[in-house]
């Protein structure tokens, strides 16, 4: 059964149910004022970037607490010919050397020594000059609703916008714009950030210019001064975004397609092309064989990425396509015991956590976006009177001395956030993504192969209880609802399983737009606030 079929549309086999919508123009996201905000687009006559872009603009202001105007971005986009990559991460300030750090054991979470520069606004920009149909300046006017008159905060905004509160309020610039009365906006109320109508309208008026040589700039950098931070005007000024071709791993009769390192997409592949040496279908749908050998073949590939991924020019002795390499990925499919977990190593190649939306539309473009300031607000340092949020992604080097991963300027940091895409036959099959930290690359082996192995369609695939692979490499989270009959066969194997808590936000977050033949089948996870819209 393929999951774009009438057949598989008629199956629902979980707790967690929702049903997909179907539609010639569809955009999904995890917040439905931003949902509405692409929809507008495409009663312009936009297209799918269009679409998308109003719909990230309109999510710095309604979801601040998971993305923002100080952020990353990523994008693959099917043009209706072929797969474009879009690398909007910045870099670290020329004054990161590891000297700067000296004396630390690890590279500080929060504050102005996790902030590399910001790269959302250079990706609206790029995407819109090459793909976008509607004027720059339009993308922006349903986010400008928002931040100018308010809008009502939603239950799961409220739940992780909250939890962040105690924790950063002692950043620089952080209550003034998010806390004013020392908590998270409650449910159903009102809330408005001083300036940043003002910073979306420079942004939107300046075609992003301003945030990286203009007034913005200096903005941040004179925070920065004040209140102890590297980065400056010329950091700013240096940044680029990067037009690049996605990695892939055929597996089955589909493609995995992900931006390449410094990101965690080729974890995911690297976990594919390992399961591609097993027979999941014949181990069965939610089994406790098929969960095991996925979560060993995760495991094996995140003890490969934490030794040998980072910015892709400082991957000089261990390369992308020597981790993709069919031969070494099937010698480490055998170092797998299908009885018993294990605690893997990095391999020798040459020895053999964000919001993400997708749209797409009638004529066929589709694009699958991420956007992120990592761990909620970010670093916690917030410009005042602009609600730029500034993100943490330094957090994400490491201070090892010859690590390919070690902080340098002008480097990227390891990342995270990953958009997702399936190919079948050299045809465009579904946009997808699901955020959250290091649940993204695992959740798209398990979206894939739903899909590839077991031919459910994309709201069965949200809909299932995930598992997470924790940071420790080794103990397996899994959600609330969770067949226990597999937690207690994975127990027997050795695995340290943890049962979470429902409504724990840990187990991501997944958005879907899968092309089938009248139009596209477009779904949105139950775990947050949000839902498909098209017409």
């Amino acid at each position: 059964m393929q999951p774009d079929s009438p057949e598989s549309l008629l199956d629902y086999p979980y707790t967690s149910q929702r049903f997909p919508l179907l539609a010639a123009n569809v955009v999904s996201t995890s917040q439905p004022l931003a949902s509405s905000a692409g929809l507008q687009m495409f009663a312009r006559g936009g297209n799918a970037v269009d679409a998308a872009l109003a719909t990230a603009i309109a999510l710095t202001v309604v979801e601040p607490c998971m993305n923002g105007i100080g952020g990353d971005a990523f994008a693959i986009i099917w043009d209706g010919r072929e797969l474009h990559g879009l690398n909007a991460s910045g870099r670290a300030p020329r004054k990161w050397t590891p000297d700067y750090f000296k004396g630390r054991d690890a590279m500080p979470p929060r504050g102005w020594d996790s902030v590399t520069v910001p790269g959302t606004v250079s990706a609206w920009r790029a995407l819109s000059e090459r793909f976008g149909k509607l004027p720059f300046a339009d993308l922006f006017e349903p986010a400008l609703r928002y931040a100018r008159g308010g809008y009502m905060v939603s239950p799961t905004v409220h739940r992780q916008w909250q939890a962040q509160v105690a924790e950063l309020s002692s950043q620089p610039g952080y209550a003034d714009a998010f806390a004013p009365g020392g908590r998270a906006p409650l449910p159903g109320e009102r809330f408005i950030c001083p300036g940043q109508a003002n910073t979306l309208e420079r942004i939107a008026q300046t075609r992003g210019e301003d945030f990286y040589h203009g007034e913005l700039a200096q903005k941040i950098a004179q925070h920065a001064r004040n209140t102890g931070g590297a980065i400056d005007e010329q950091d700013l000024a240096a940044h680029k975004a990067d037009w690049v071709a996605p990695i892939s791993m055929s597996y089955r009769d589909v493609s995995l397609h992900e931006i390449g390192p410094s990101g965690q997409g080729i974890g995911a592949l690297m976990a594919l092309g390992i399961l591609d040496n097993f027979d999941l279908a014949a181990s069965g749908l939610d089994s406790v064989a098929t969960t095991h050998l996925q979560i060993e073949a995760m495991k094996m590939a995140f003890a490969d990425m934490q030794e040998y991924v980072a910015d892709e020019d400082y991957m000089t002795k261990v390369k992308a396509a020597d981790l993709l390499d069919r031969g070494y990925l099937a010698g480490r499919a055998r170092l797998i015991d299908r009885n018993r977990a294990s605690a893997p190593r990095a391999g020798n190649p040459h020895g053999g956590g964000t919001v993400y939306l997708t749209a797409a539309d009638e004529n066929g473009m589709m694009i699958s976006f991420i956007q992120s300031n990592f761990k909620g607000f970010g670093s916690g340092v917030v410009v005042p009177n602009t609600g730029i949020a500034l993100h943490n992604r330094g957090w994400g080097f490491n201070l090892k001395p010859g690590h390919p991963n070690q902080v340098g300027p002008g480097k990227r940091p390891f990342h995270t956030i990953i958009p997702g895409f399936l190919m079948r036959g050299g045809a465009p099959l579904m946009s997808f993504g699901v955020m959250g930290g290091s649940m993204q690359a695992q959740g798209h082996v398990q979206v894939a192969s739903r899909v590839a192995d077991f031919g459910q369609n994309p709201q069965a695939t949200s809909d299932a209880p995930r598992w997470r692979v924790m940071d420790d490499n080794s103990t397996v989270a899994v959600e609330w609802n969770f067949p226990p009959a597999v937690i207690e066969g994975l127990r027997q194997m050795g695995h340290k399983v943890q049962v979470a808590q429902r409504f724990e936000t840990e187990f991501g977050c997944a958005q879907f737009a899968m092309k089938t033949g009248e139009g596209y089948i477009a779904a949105s996870d139950h775990r947050k606030d949000g839902y498909p819209v098209g017409m």
